[in-house]
């Protein structure tokens, strides 16, 4: 089985949500179920029917998580330098418009583009793999091709 690439943040973000949703949340959809149970009639009981979708919902969550973390590879970026790799934060520079963005590798159970996290499987993190400063990246986007440079790349 393949491993999943994680940083120690990410990896701790998963197993709170694990935590909660098995300490927390299965308890209270658990009370739910009961409490909607003796409002009588099931078949046309809302309130059951919603709890029960809830619950399968957070068991497979469970499960889902279990496999993520039992399968991760936590990878310390402190301990790197160097190139880009996994868990390098990397400021690029868009060639077109002189943008700056930063980013960081991250596994691709972390990733949130809008926070710019970005999956190690992403186009533009394969792109920047084994690269250094100053070196320029073609990226294919949905609108078209994108050149970037990187300006810095740091572990942390």
């Amino acid at each position: 089985m393949d491993k999943f690439p994680m940083t120690p943040k990410g990896f701790n973000i998963l197993e709170t949500e694990l935590r909660t949703l098995k300490s927390i949340e299965r308890p209270e959809i658990i009370k739910a179920i009961a409490a909607a149970r003796e409002h009588g009639d099931l078949s046309e009981n809302a309130e059951y029917h919603s709890a029960r979708e809830k619950q399968s919902f957070i068991e497979g969550r469970i499960k889902e998580l279990e496999v993520i973390i039992g399968r991760a590879e936590v990878i310390d970026p402190a301990l790197l330098s160097g190139s880009v790799k996994f868990g390098a934060c990397v400021v690029v520079v868009d060639e077109e418009t002189d943008k700056e963005m930063t980013l960081q590798i991250v596994g691709e159970h972390e990733a949130n583009a809008t926070n710019g996290l970005i999956s190690i499987k992403s186009p533009l993190a394969r792109a920047l793999i084994g690269r250094e400063v100053g070196d320029s990246i073609e990226v294919r986007a949905p609108g078209g091709d994108k050149s970037y440079e990187i300006a810095t790349i740091t572990y942390s």
